[in-house]
């Protein structure tokens, strides 16, 4: 029976969520049908058929997550398909553990099998076929699980087996190494008392986010140089091109859009900024690719304008429209968010002045814009209002000293004070 595995669908992904089963159990399939649609690190991705047959078993209910290589379905001849009791693996109460190595064994004719592993735990020593997850819980709990009964594909032990056996008799516990046991109990003590809280599963892209923020500011050392930009002549230079785009029926730009551009044609003046950080090297990339941080319900999103510098400003203000909406509908496919060099997040929209962001790694650096704000200046002796804009670059020290970014910032000012230089 071939099984079906969560596949990896993006270069960064390690686990997938089904979303949701557009088959069920009994039905008909043919290659290249749609069976159901996985929620990965970057995009909601459709899972297809890989032989024509009848789905006879699911493994993964809608809302588990499972770590790539593990099986979630069974298509068959139609034999199988009477059982039609499910067998879940890890349900959403897991989503928020790390994701977990599967290990392979290889077999004739298996390509893409997954092998259990036979791993001796335990005070008997008895060998039983278990996930790595379920076996990382079963140390931290002191669980002998060669005594924990297996409800998952044929028969494995999961993570949900391990702490409902621990439920059931918490006093069949074996005792536990300090440095497993101190951590459970330091993490117990601060969890508050039940009914005063609700749980809300983090999505894939919320945790995948949380753990590469995370590794961003434990090991990039980042520094934080701000600018402060006359934008007065770039709103009246961008109310004079949507005029004219107006006449062709064109789409409005964006000061966003023309912050694009700009940056992009800074990098480009600024190859020394457009680069990451590569151990005992610096990657100096040669496109110029600008990520621009989306809101998204599922999360922080960051499609990518490829060539930013290199495209027009109303090129970019179609593309960044495009991209923005099919992030907020999770369409956005995988190459529409990988190969950014530098980012920019804007949160002007919402009244924000100053921010600083943490960097996306592996890029260097980046911007963060704040609202339009009024204020007064010294014009000779006359006062006069002028329309400002702070920016905020947060740089990988590692790869980018001080002067660097205090150079690019001191060429993005100046462009964009004369904004005509922008489209020329």
């Amino acid at each position: 029976m071939p099984e079906i595995i969560m596949p990896r669908l993006s270069d960064t992904m390690e686990d997938g969520v089904v979303s949701a089963w557009l088959k069920k159990v009994g039905d008909q399939v043919t290659r290249g049908d749609v069976l159901a649609e996985i929620e990965t690190d970057k995009a909601l991705m459709e899972l297809e058929a890989y032989d024509d047959g009848v789905l006879e078993q699911i493994f993964a209910e809608a809302g588990t997550r499972v770590p790539i290589g593990e099986p979630i379905a069974v298509v068959g001849d139609g034999s199988g398909a009477a059982a039609t009791t499910q067998t879940p693996l890890r349900t959403t109460a897991a989503a928020a553990s790390p994701p977990q190595p599967v290990t392979r064994d290889p077999q004739p004719g298996g390509q893409g099998a997954t092998s259990d592993i036979d791993a001796p735990t335990g005070e008997s020593g008895a060998r039983t076929k278990s996930s790595p997850l379920a076996r990382k819980v079963a140390r931290e709990l002191g669980i002998d699980i060669s005594a924990v009964a297996g409800t998952g594909p044929r028969g494995r032990v999961t993570r949900r087996d391990v702490e409902a056996a621990h439920r059931a008799d918490p006093s069949a516990a074996v005792a536990a190494p300090a440095s497993a046991a101190e951590p459970a109990a330091a993490a117990a003590a601060t969890v508050p008392a039940a009914g005063d809280y609700e749980e809300i599963p983090l999505t894939t892209i919320q945790r995948i986010s949380a753990q590469r923020l995370t590794e961003s500011k434990q090991q990039a050392p980042h520094i934080y140089l701000t600018s402060v930009i006359d934008i007065t002549d770039l709103l009246d230079f961008r109310a004079r091109i949507n005029t004219t785009l107006a006449e062709t029926e064109a789409g409005k730009i964006s000061i966003n859009d023309l912050l694009v551009k700009a940056a992009a044609m800074t990098l480009r003046a600024n190859p020394a900024v457009n680069v990451s950080y590569a151990g005992d090297k610096l990657l100096r990339h040669r496109g110029v690719h600008l990520g621009v941080a989306v809101a998204t319900p599922a999360g922080l999103m960051v499609p990518v304008i490829g060539d930013a510098d290199r495209k027009s400003v109303s090129e970019i203000a179609a593309e960044s429209r495009d991209k923005a909406e099919r992030a907020r509908e999770r369409k956005l496919r995988p190459a529409d968010m990988e190969g950014a060099t530098f980012t920019i997040s804007n949160l002007g929209m919402f009244g924000i002045e100053h921010f600083t962001a943490v960097i996306n790694p592996p890029e260097a650096a980046i911007l963060a814009v704040g609202a339009v704000t009024d204020e007064l200046r010294l014009d000779g002796e006359q006062v006069v209002s002028r329309k400002t804009l702070r920016v905020t670059m947060s740089a990988d020290h590692r790869a980018i000293d001080g002067a660097v970014a205090a150079r690019f910032l001191a060429d993005l000012k100046s462009l964009l004070e004369n904004p005509l230089r922008i489209v020329i």
